[in-house]
């Protein structure tokens, strides 16, 4: 099995005509997953619904908790793409689970977002490799403590 967290994070952002902002709402993992016809158990869980700007250390104090507490050795956690090495590194010591941290540029519920990929290619990430933490985005996999965004490219990269 595979347990899902979700943090929030751009994947699952809403956008608000009447304001014209953008907003997380509800997951929409567990309607994706679903979609993907994935075969493989899985369990998802809502821990916060922030932007990865917003999420403090007591946050990802309370990331880190739910992961060691999880009986699940495969976890993969949503994540809003600009602090997603920071929660990566709080993680790294974490040594006898698969962690993946993935999300995306774009909302899920856009026509054209990197999530559903970004999903499929986490999933099988987590499926397949050995215990560690790991950032999985756009076809790429990274570890922990060793990957950065560039903002001006939008897109991660080893560091």
């Amino acid at each position: 099995m595979i347990q899902v967290f979700t943090t929030g994070g751009t994947i699952d952002k809403l956008y608000y005509d009447a304001n014209s902002e953008f907003e997380i709402g509800d997951s929409l993992l567990p309607e994706l997953l679903k979609e993907a016809n994935v075969s493989g158990e899985f369990l998802v869980t809502g821990l916060l619904r922030k932007d990865s700007l917003e999420i403090t250390d007591n946050d990802r104090s309370l990331i880190r908790e739910a992961v060691i507490e999880s009986r699940a050795d495969r976890i993969l956690i949503t994540h809003g793409t600009d602090t997603m090495p920071d929660t990566a590194a709080v993680l790294a010591d974490i040594k006898d689970k698969t962690i993946v941290l993935f999300g995306s540029m774009q909302p899920a519920r856009m026509r054209r977002s990197d999530a559903v990929f970004n999903l499929g290619f986490a999933w099988a990430v987590a499926s397949t490799k050995e215990p560690g933490v790991y950032v999985a985005m756009n076809g790429e996999v990274f570890e922990a403590g060793a990957v950065r965004k560039n903002l001006k490219a939008q897109r991660f990269e080893r560091s």
